[in-house]
């Protein structure tokens, strides 16, 4: 059974935070089944509701959605968009579909300066 979650990432270790840190991140919405995976199906559904807010330390926060493009080296790949007018802000999920989305893994998300950053799922709850 798919359900909409609100996932939340945190920082992984990096050279700059070597113990992570929990004021860099992303809490994004989207549907997910019954093994964290998010189902693209579903998705299409109720993509209006998958949404994403990012923070950045001391930045401002940013808000976007989960948006599913076809290409990539698998066929397709999850970003996170933050103006639909401008690609240039994208930011790619790195093989977002076979991960599973449950508090404790990692995940790898490549920002808007095409730099490769892991992040720890911090939480998963009811949307």
């Amino acid at each position: 059974m798919t359900t909409l979650s609100k996932v939340r990432m945190t920082l992984a270790r990096t050279p700059t935070f070597p113990e992570g840190s929990i004021q860099h991140g992303y809490e994004f919405v989207a549907p997910l089944d019954g093994a964290g995976h998010i189902d693209l199906a579903a998705w299409r559904e109720q993509k209006a509701l998958c949404v994403v807010h990012r923070f950045w330390g001391g930045e401002p926060p940013m808000r976007g959605h989960l948006v599913h493009r076809a290409g990539g080296q698998t066929g397709a790949t999850w970003i996170f968009d933050y103006n639909r007018e401008d690609s240039a802000d994208d930011e790619a999920g790195y093989r977002f579909q076979a991960h599973a989305f449950v508090p404790g893994e990692y995940v790898s998300l490549k920002d808007e300066d095409g730099e490769l950053l892991t992040f720890k799922v911090a939480s998963v709850v009811p949307a």
